[in-house]
């Protein structure tokens, strides 16, 4: 039997950073538009900036990410991993079932060695 529950999820996109500011909005307009097709629902964004990667990705250095919390049902996800791998301004994405929605992002600096 299949779990018929929504679950809250973050999803971590990093779209490429080539792209106009118009095309960012309409790229991560697409991949809202992808969850909400899929029955989900969009809670929160977060706009983390343009940010180096820690490794070149098929001749892309840096990247913009973005923090999406959503909430779909279980048996939506892959179907939106596969749509998400035909979209060729994703330079990655990643996505994890969480319990909250975190309302502000902070990230420790790195501690140097």
């Amino acid at each position: 039997m299949k779990d018929q529950h929504k679950r809250l999820y973050e999803g971590m996109y990093i779209l490429s950073a080539s792209l106009s500011e118009e095309a960012l909005k309409k790229g991560l307009g697409r991949i809202a538009s992808l969850i909400e097709s899929h029955g989900g629902e969009v809670h929160k964004v977060h706009d983390q900036g343009r940010k180096k990667l820690a490794f070149e990705i098929n001749g892309h250095k840096q990247g913009c990410y973005y923090l999406l919390y959503f909430s779909v049902f279980p048996s939506a996800i892959s179907e939106i991993w596969r749509e998400c791998h035909l979209n060729e301004d994703l330079i990655r994405f990643m996505t994890l079932q969480v319990e909250k929605i975190e309302e502000k992002i902070e990230f420790k600096p790195l501690v140097e060695v």
